[in-house]
């Protein structure tokens, strides 16, 4: 039966696939398994204590939990209601936390953990819509509208289960599914308005691009308050694969070997981290070491540019590239699982030679391309047809035009219906005829693969007139492997400068083998040698740049961005309005003559 709304796509694949496995997750160092019928159950259960507390078609409960099995029970759980689901990252200050809802009207809230209670508690006063908290995991405070998961699935228990299956058949496509907040950085933060016919379209369009089974695996770690990660927690339950909860960002490497997956959703940060500690390995190395790698990797270019233009790879190269294998590339396959056909790259623009070189070593990058208010993916690579430093053709049911002044626009049933109780935003951003503004500059190739090439906001013009894409230097510079952050300035001056935070490892191994003394990692920072190293460095990448975006002028901050900093998004972003106002002093003396 075709499905109209997403509760309805989730029944469908438990009657398909009741007894496979469907979640899997880690507790007390152990994996756990559940299946498809037990995670019915679970969502039933959940869904019915949430009713049993007066939750109705349109109510608004909300989500403030890291990525876990119950963010996604909860969800479901949620949406079987015909209620509207909230995330919140975890992430997020108590004001933030506050604000967003504040502005949804949010009735109940699920709570991960005392910290993040604690959040709330301390905004309470200012929160008169919210009724009831739910706390994950933990025991709740001496307050009679602070449940435990527990008490709320025995509330679920005393409920009449058919009543609940029976009640999902009255939600229709049209019906809100959820309100996305933005990143909140140009501003108050604004709720994407999604229906269940969003999430419906996207689904449709990622079972053309993706080539996945019931049979695969994949694992998850991003923030599920992020719509790429959302979006692939329904297709996996539209699909039926299992699919595994990371413990955490630090444990992803274990976890990877452990879940062994067939593919994962990243954002660029992840990839450019692998990238950087492979590249500081083999730096280390010794002179055959870096000699075998440098074969390898060419070997594996030369079988990768044959992939991309579709010729044949020949018996003496596929030798060659079975030993650069064998010899090279084999640990790295192993340290993320050994069975991943492809990883799919969202969120943020990931550097063509970091694309390059994961496929030189045989594991394919598909990025893809969207926002918040397209549902996520508007285009993405597919593994029949990729074209590196894209992202991709258009997804099915979207169109998508370039505007005079370069700005991509979309429209199609992936659109969404407009921000959360502010129609003057929406009319910013949405024309009459139903095309969305996406912010982005952009331009198609002659085989209509899209290239991001800025953020309109983000766009530098120099003192001379000359339009400059800081994220594309930023990305050259991010694959030096002791470079960690860059971000670019230069909007209405001379030339552009450069904020540069350092990789501690790779730094601290350089200053011991110059023979540098130092208590703290900060004090590197303002060391000569390794002002040279990375003068060094940026002059190299330089060439690859014309004069005017070329970095004239560059200064090493002590701190790498961080989340906890607020230099970053949940999704690792570089917040370029908060940073530019923090170092606001450091990047005007790198202008004093």
């Amino acid at each position: 039966m075709k499905a109209k709304n997403l509760p309805h796509v989730f029944l469908n694949t438990v009657k398909k696939s009741a007894q496979r496995p469907c979640f899997k997750y880690k507790k007390n160092g152990k994996w756990h398994t559940i299946s498809w019928q037990e995670a019915r159950e679970q969502v039933s259960v959940i869904a019915l204590g949430l009713k049993s507390l007066g939750v109705k078609k349109g109510d608004r409960v909300a989500i403030f939990s890291s990525t876990r099995v119950e963010w996604t029970l909860c969800d479901l759980a949620i949406l079987s209601l015909g209620a509207v689901a909230i995330p919140i990252y975890q992430s997020n200050t108590p004001d933030q936390a506050a604000f967003i809802l504040q502005n949804s009207e949010t009735r109940i809230l699920f709570v991960e953990n005392k910290p993040l209670f604690d959040k709330i508690q301390s905004q309470r006063a200012g929160l008169p819509e919210l009724e009831k908290i739910i706390l994950i995991t933990g025991k709740e405070p001496d307050d009679k509208n602070i449940l435990t998961f527990e008490q709320l699935q025995k509330l679920g228990r005393r409920e009449e289960d058919s009543s609940w299956e029976r009640a999902i058949h009255t939600i229709n496509a049209s019906d809100i599914a959820t309100l996305v907040y933005t990143s909140g950085t140009t501003g108050p933060p604004k709720g994407a308005v999604l229906t269940h016919g969003n999430f419906l379209a996207e689904l449709e369009a990622c079972q053309k691009l993706f080539e996945i089974t019931c049979h695969d695996t994949s694992i998850v770690f991003l923030p599920l308050a992020h719509i790429l990660a959302r979006v692939m927690q329904f297709f996996q339950i539209s699909i039926g694969f299992e699919q595994a909860y990371a413990e955490s960002i630090d444990k992803l490497v274990d976890n990877l070997g452990e879940v062994r997956p067939h593919f994962f959703v990243a954002v660029p940060r992840i990839f450019e981290k692998v990238h950087e500690r492979i590249l500081h390995q083999v730096e280390a190395g010794s002179p055959l070491k870096k000699a075998v790698f440098s074969w390898a990797n060419a070997v594996g270019g030369e079988i990768s540019l044959r992939k991309q233009k579709k010729k044949a790879v020949g018996p003496l190269l596929w030798l060659q590239g079975e030993l650069a294998s064998q010899l090279v590339f084999k640990k790295l396959k192993k340290r993320l699982g050994g069975r991943l056909r492809y990883a799919v790259s969202g969120g943020a623009p990931l550097a063509k030679e970091i694309s390059e070189f994961f496929h030189a070593a045989g594991i394919l990058i598909l990025e893809g391309y969207g926002l918040s208010e397209t549902t996520a993916a508007i285009n993405c690579n597919s593994m029949k047809n990729y074209r590196f430093g894209t992202v991709g053709q258009v997804a099915q049911g979207a169109e998508e035009k370039i505007a005079p002044d370069g700005e991509i626009l979309v429209r199609g049933p992936l659109v969404f219906q407009g921000y959360y109780k502010d129609p003057e935003a929406t009319r910013q951003v949405l024309t009459e005829d139903g095309w969305f503004k996406t912010g982005d500059i952009g331009e198609f190739d002659k085989d209509g693969f899209l290239k991001i090439t800025d953020r309109k906001k983000d766009i530098i013009v120099t003192a001379g007139g000359k339009n400059i894409a800081p994220q594309n230097i930023e990305n050259l510079l991010k694959t030096v492997p002791f470079i960690s952050q860059v971000m670019v300035h230069g909007d209405r001056k001379k030339f552009l400068t450069a904020l540069v935070t350092l990789n501690r490892q790779p730094i601290e191994e350089f200053a011991k083998s110059e023979g540098i003394s130092f208590s703290e990692f900060g004090e590197l920072t303002h060391h000569p040698k390794i002002l040279h190293l990375v003068k060094q460095a940026i002059d190299e990448k330089n060439k690859k740049l014309a004069s005017y975006e070329s970095i004239k002028r560059f200064t090493i901050l002590t701190d790498d961005f961080s989340q906890e900093g607020g230099e970053l998004t949940p999704t690792l972003k570089v917040k370029r309005k908060f940073v530019t106002e923090k170092y606001k002093d450091a990047i005007e003396q790198l202008y004093q003559e």
